[in-house]
């Protein structure tokens, strides 16, 4: 796999969430079934899951993979966090899907998203174990927030606690991930303004 070399996009674009499209149909093969939303404890097979997932990515992409990581709540030691694996793929052009989806495909993954309006991202879901695989382009704002995030609940016991149970809270009465995500949100946005004013960006914004 080639180095992640692609930099990083302008502040403002880190700072702004994207909306995307409200009249997008996202769902390749039709809206995902209900669920209950689980959070666990943290496991440590978490990253051995990544890692290994990691390892067969680059194996059938190679230099197609710029660059692959684990982010989400299972990326952070101690953290409680629904048993899914979350990964981020960058490729070139997420708009050539010939290129990654049908290599993806042959390792038990299967598209279940594609928002060309929302970052171009697609999602990619395996079963067994669970992994969500995000694909974006280089310089994508929103893969620099997984990285952001991630980093900070690493180093910030307060925030990670403080995330935890926003999400406790938010799992109770929901059937999706879409209605557990917005009722979290307000949290995750106030966790993102203390992580761009530690860097000194809202005020040059």
């Amino acid at each position: 796999m080639t180095q992640y070399s692609s930099g990083w996009p302008e502040r403002a674009g880190i700072m702004h969430f994207e909306d995307g499209d409200p009249h997008e149909n996202p769902w390749v093969a039709g809206k995902p079934t209900s669920e209950d939303i689980q959070v666990e404890t943290c496991k440590p097979q978490w990253v051995e899951i990544f890692a290994a997932k990691k390892a067969e990515i680059e194996q059938v992409l190679a230099q197609r993979a710029l660059h692959i990581e684990h982010v989400g709540s299972t990326a952070v030691p101690d953290l409680a966090a629904k048993p899914v694996i979350d990964i981020d793929l960058i490729v070139t052009d997420p708009e050539n899907e010939d290129s990654y989806v049908p290599a993806l495909e042959a390792l038990g993954y299967r598209l279940q998203i594609r928002e060309r309006s929302w970052y171009q991202h697609r999602m990619l879901r395996h079963e067994n174990p669970r992994v969500n695989l995000h694909v974006f382009g280089p310089a994508c704002p929103e893969h620099i927030r997984h990285i952001l995030f991630r980093d900070w609940l690493r180093d910030h016991p307060a925030d990670r606690q403080r995330y935890a149970q926003a999400k406790l809270l938010a799992k109770d009465g929901v059937t999706n991930a879409t209605d557990y995500n917005a009722r979290k949100q307000n949290v995750v946005r106030a966790i993102y303004q203390d992580i761009f004013r530690s860097h000194g960006w809202l005020t040059e914004a």
